[in-house]
């Protein structure tokens, strides 16, 4: 946790070649194909309005006006060069605002606030961060190494993967912390329950066993059985259950705070001009702060029930997610051709494309990819379909990573008749009350690919 450290012209030319895997930072930025981009989390829970507008005002000074929310609830800034990083780092320190640097320890979007909160998990982060800056010699960790730190409620992190993740138990004895290794909460591998405590000490442990097998390890690395030994964690006769959170958009009650309103990005960014617009509504209607939230989304604080509803009709103006029936939460993408060098397809205006062309494929049963080339940053893992820009036109992977062999092209002159081809497939197939995922699951990808292909 610091203030702003204004890199060199000199230390932003050399993180022109970083390897996909860093995190870009204001000391460390990324070569993009708009530029230098610059990824950062604010130290504060909460952001005043003020602050929103101010970085807004940074972003189109200094970078080009994108700014993106990306799936864990960072900042990135987009279109940046050499000189002008130093400069947007004034303008940050200049607002008041303190970036969080090392280890990424993450947190629910609501943490303190949440009624249905179990723990307060924030005085771990601080016992952890200090126990870290402590140390003689630093831990050398892989680069996008991450700890979740989730203390329950109605937005908790289930869904982020983690390679260590803290979850809070309701016990009689008070609250616990489960331990468990690599994956989202349903598919981590537990280690084991934690007192209060023992919590800290646990972590360290694991942060020195991944130390010693080099900065590639990760969580999924580790042994459970091992961890659970060396941090005498307690084993769990069961399976914990698995919270299930609440859908970020839309118009919240919680009983200690009054009303939050939920947003989204419309594939993850928006520019400058249209948050500063909507930041100024929001702040006449009563708003005083957001929080930043995963899934490319935020909170409004401070409105009633009444402007909250106003307000969620501004954003929808603006074209921001305001609900979960949004069929643009269904599809993922990277910046694309305008954002990146390595990409083949303009992933935004494909986006749109799907949203017309292909409703039917966009019921929140399954994910769509569009990435601009085969390394898939906004997405490495799996999904249904995967959209990739190839240099003769797209690649479909039924099933697969933007990495994984397409089974099917078409070019830029057939896309649209691919898509609708897609659409006409599940709308002709689906069975009465069968989601997108479960038909196309049956169809099997064999008929998908010929569908996509089919001139």
């Amino acid at each position: 946790m610091t203030s702003c450290a204004i890199p060199s012209t000199g230390e932003a030319a050399a993180s022109a070649s970083m390897r996909r895997g860093a995190c870009p930072s204001l000391a460390a930025p990324m070569q993009t194909g708009d530029g230098l981009l610059v990824r950062l989390r604010p130290t504060d829970d909460s952001l005043t309005l003020p602050k929103v507008i101010a970085l807004a005002a940074a972003a189109g000074r200094f970078g080009n006006g994108i700014i993106e929310i990306t799936a864990r609830g960072n900042l990135q800034f987009r279109g940046l060069s050499e000189a002008s990083v130093p400069a947007l780092a004034q303008a940050i320190g200049d607002a008041e605002i303190t970036i969080t640097e090392g280890l990424a320890i993450e947190m629910p979007p609501l943490v303190g606030i949440d009624p249905a909160e179990i723990a307060d998990p924030r005085p771990i982060s601080a016992e952890l961060r200090e126990a870290l800056g402590a140390r003689r010699v630093p831990l050398k960790l892989a680069p996008k190494l991450s700890v979740v730190i989730d203390g329950g409620g109605r937005f908790g992190l289930d869904a982020v993967v983690a390679d260590i993740r803290l979850q809070a138990l309701s016990t009689a004895a008070g609250a616990r912390w489960l331990l468990s290794l690599g994956g989202t909460a349903a598919k981590g591998a537990v280690v084991g329950a934690l007192t209060g405590d023992a919590v800290v000490p646990a972590v360290t442990t694991v942060l020195e066993k991944l130390a010693s097998l080099g900065t590639t390890a990760r969580g999924r690395d580790l042994d459970p059985a091992e961890i659970r030994s060396l941090c005498r964690a307690q084993a769990l006769s069961g399976g914990p259950a698995v919270p299930s959170s609440v859908p970020i958009p839309g118009i919240h009650e919680l009983d200690n705070v009054g009303t939050v309103l939920g947003l989204g990005l419309a594939f993850a960014q928006v520019d400058a001009a249209t948050l500063t617009t909507f930041v100024h509504q929001a702040q006449e209607l009563g708003a005083y702060a957001i929080r930043l939230a995963p899934g490319h989304a935020f909170f409004v604080l401070g409105l009633m029930r009444e402007a909250a509803v106003v307000a969620q009709s501004l954003a929808a103006a603006h074209g921001f997610r305001i609900a979960e029936q949004d069929p643009r939460n269904a599809i993922a993408t990277c910046a694309g051709s305008k954002g990146c060098a390595s990409g083949r397809m303009e992933t935004k205006a494909m986006a749109e494309r799907f949203v017309q062309t292909a409703p039917w494929l966009l019921d929140g049963s399954l994910t769509v990819h569009l990435s601009g080339c085969a390394k898939g940053c906004a997405r490495p893992r799996s999904s249904e379909l995967t959209l990739v820009g190839a240099p003769s036109g797209y690649g479909l992977v039924v099933n697969g990573a933007a990495n994984g062999a397409p089974s099917a092209y078409t070019d830029e002159n057939e896309i649209e008749s691919a898509l609708a081809r897609l659409d006409r497939l599940v709308r002709q197939n689906k069975d009465a009350g069968e989601s997108a995922q479960s038909c196309l699951t049956r169809l099997g990808a064999a008929r998908v690919s010929a569908a996509f292909e089919q001139g």
